[in-house]
């Protein structure tokens, strides 16, 4: 199997915060990818814009540092030195005027032009504003802005408001990288382009669902941001909505932007109140070999949350009765992330006691390992009698797609082309992001009054007992964690 690549148009791309962590370690080099695989034109102009005084040579040899590190490529690589030739830099200041001359006088009139907002989110409004009062918020440009967009419905709106003053909402491209994972896109290819699995996508045949974002590492570092965050504003508000208005909604009548994301948000608008007994909260310990949270973030009276479980329920004819289990945290047992659908039983066995079937379950593994699982009743092979056996039929795309599936393209690759193209369709809107803050606000609000402390849970684990519990209480149980 062959993929296509297919070129992007000639385009002017601003990287503000272009000496930061993001850029360095996945902007750059997946735009550097990209041009390797022939999606950029050569024309195309790359432009770091950020505080640090320095000229072009001096930004290009520290790209080029970042991409030799997490690209896997020797400094001396051809395609290396030709693509830092479409690289500039502009000295910014990004609440004052000082700058912004430079960078308009470095813009080209018949190019696409992209502003990459790779910076605090106090700034978005500022960096707005000096692009459209030095010309460069015209129709045909667009920005980028990186999560968090917002704390709450309050500074989502507020957010959302300063943008819409100078750019149309099909201007504004709100990134949540998640949807550029190649299989994340799946999910709609699995379920919109195969009949085999939407007659039985529904409350009838499905009895739950659970969707499993699971890391190893924990927030040492960048405690003092997560502190202020925790997992539901981190991962639960924006990720695994993501992914559970797309393992949700309804068709769409078109793979179109608006289209897709008309039906997302319905899903989000459909989302019940979440009651407090259906979700834990929990925070690691430390071991022998790092401190624990309350450690990491440096403040022993810390209630949030590094773990979050709960049980989820969507108010529509589709799912009615069928519930959606999330979970997320750090120091877990395993680094993974996955959907699990879980279909009902067969409402009658033919089969006598030592052959009754189990359920069905589809596997989407969105990392590490990329690929689908499907579990399947077989007759165990061999004489004495009908023996019923669970089989896995298992796709790796690795295994399926060759060398392609070995390679996929990093989730910022596909979507900053995207970008370039103006292709909407993976990215949020502003209404979506809203709702999902409504959603959110409530939870927040009851555990900050209820001020309980987080349960504790060993590092290294599954996560606190009481989520055990949580799927216990219903008959059901977790999938296990593990790579």
């Amino acid at each position: 199997m062959v993929s296509r690549v297919i070129p992007v148009d000639d385009f002017d791309l601003v990287i503000f915060g272009a000496t930061g962590d993001l850029a360095h370690r996945k902007i750059l080099p997946g735009l550097f990818r990209r041009f390797v695989a022939g999606q950029i034109p050569e024309t195309s102009q790359i432009i770091g814009a950020a505080r640090t005084q320095q000229d072009d040579a001096q930004f290009r040899d520290a790209v080029a540092a970042a991409i030799v590190e997490h690209a896997g490529v020797k400094k001396n690589d051809p395609r290396l030195v030709q693509f830092l030739k479409l690289l500039g830099y502009v000295a910014i200041d990004a609440t004052g005027q000082g700058g912004w001359k430079e960078l308009a006088g470095r813009m080209r009139a018949d190019a696409i032009h992209a502003f990459y907002f790779s910076v605090a989110p106090s700034l978005f409004g500022d960096l707005a504003e000096r692009l459209a009062s030095h010309g460069m918020a015209h129709g045909d440009s667009r920005i980028v802005v990186e999560k968090p967009f917002g704390r709450d419905l309050a500074s989502a709106r507020a957010l959302n408001q300063t943008l819409a003053q100078h750019f149309d909402e099909d201007q504004v491209y709100r990134i949540d990288h998640y949807l550029g994972k190649e299989t994340v896109q799946n999910l709609m290819a699995v379920r919109f382009a195969n009949i085999l699995f939407e007659p039985l996508w529904n409350a009838q045949y499905v009895d739950h669902v659970q969707i499993t974002v699971a890391e190893t590492v924990g927030v040492v570092g960048r405690g003092s941001y997560y502190d202020k965050s925790g997992a539901i504003r981190d991962m639960v508000q924006n990720h695994m909505m993501q992914l559970l208005c797309l393992i949700a909604m309804e068709p769409p009548y078109h793979f179109d932007p608006d289209a897709v994301r008309d039906e997302k948000l319905k899903v989000i608008r459909a989302l019940e109140p979440v009651e407090p007994a259906d979700i834990v909260r929990g925070q690691y310990e430390g071991d022998d070999g790092a401190g624990s949270y309350l450690d990491d973030v440096g403040d022993p009276d810390s209630r949030t949350e590094s773990y979050i479980a709960m049980k989820v329920r969507i108010s529509n004819w589709r799912w009615q009765g069928t519930p959606f289990y999330l979970r997320t945290g750090k120091r877990l047992r395993a680094r993974t992330s996955e959907i699990a659908i879980t279909f009902k039983e067969p409402p009658h066995s033919i089969f006598d006691d030592t052959g009754a079937p189990k359920a069905n379950e589809l596997v989407i593994r969105l990392q590490p390992n990329e690929g689908m699982n499907l579990k399947v009743m077989i007759k165990e092979p061999g004489p004495g009698g009908m023996r019923l056996v669970q089989v896995p039929l298992d796709m790796s795309f690795a295994d399926a797609l060759g060398a392609e599936g070995q390679d996929m393209p990093d989730a910022y690759e596909r979507l900053i082309m995207d970008v370039i193209r103006g292709n909407q369709t993976l990215f949020m809107r502003g209404d979506e992001v809203e709702a999902a803050w409504a959603w959110t606000d409530p939870i927040i609000d009851s555990w900050e009054d209820s001020k309980r402390r987080p349960e504790p849970y060993d590092a290294g684990s599954s996560g606190p007992e009481e989520a055990l519990r949580l799927m216990h209480r219903d008959n059901r149980r977790w999938r296990e964690i593990r790579a």
